[in-house]
């Protein structure tokens, strides 16, 4: 009798060791490796750009035609960036000053006593990785 409870334990006992050894071997290889969907390798992941240093400040009162400056980080190519102000496109000049682009472009002159938003887009080859960003103006005639 002592034999067969000695017999049942140790078969509950390799059974319990052998279902534990797989668990662990089956699971070993969900943790993150650089090719893996859930990764932060390269291939998987976008730098996004970064926009920083708007000028003047957001809500500050400005005149028709005056200059606004940005910064643009982590871009390859300035004609990744759109401007507009109240829905105008604006023109603008990208200077690269290594590791970033100085952007710079002008009010509409047409825009007087009304407040405009200077929005900003950054277009990247997957959408994921494009920013859209921007802030306020008051455009008063003095």
């Amino acid at each position: 009798m002592k034999n067969s409870k000695l017999l049942a334990l140790l078969c509950i006992v390799c059974t319990f060791y052998i279902s534990n050894s797989l668990a662990s071997e089956h699971h070993s290889g969900h943790g993150a490796s650089k090719n893996s969907s859930g990764s932060n390798g390269s291939a998987n992941t976008c730098g996004k750009p970064n926009l920083d240093k708007f000028l003047p400040p957001h809500l500050a009162t400005v005149s028709p035609g005056s200059e606004f400056s940005f910064l643009v980080f982590n871009i390859n190519n300035p004609e990744q960036i759109a401007v507009t102000v109240k829905n105008i496109p604006i023109e603008i000049k990208a200077e690269f000053k290594d590791p970033f682009y100085l952007v710079k472009g002008k009010i509409p002159a047409s825009l007087v006593n009304t407040a405009a938003r200077i929005n900003i887009k950054v277009s990247a080859k997957s959408p994921h990785c494009e920013v859209e960003a921007g802030w306020l103006l008051k455009i008063v005639d003095k």
